[in-house]
């Protein structure tokens, strides 16, 4: 790997965190298994799971707080 470190301090806080989700799915694509979740990951995600199916209409879609993120951060 390089020793050139990039001064990420030019992008925006929008373009970094795109970078970053960039390089997630990235690495998802590449090994999935590299990113399990633990048991516990998984027992707060069927917690949550189940307060989103009892009551759906408390959920904001990601576009929306991504959106509000980004602006936020301009």
């Amino acid at each position: 790997m390089s020793q050139l470190k990039p001064d990420f301090s030019q992008l925006s806080i929008a373009e970094r965190i795109q970078l970053v989700e960039d390089i997630w799915d990235s690495i998802v694509a590449e090994n999935p298994a590299a990113v399990q979740l633990t048991e516990r990951q998984g027992q707060e995600i069927r917690r949550r799971l189940a307060t989103h199916e009892a009551e759906p209409d408390s959920a904001i879609p990601w576009e929306q707080v991504r959106s509000e993120l980004f602006q936020r951060n301009h």
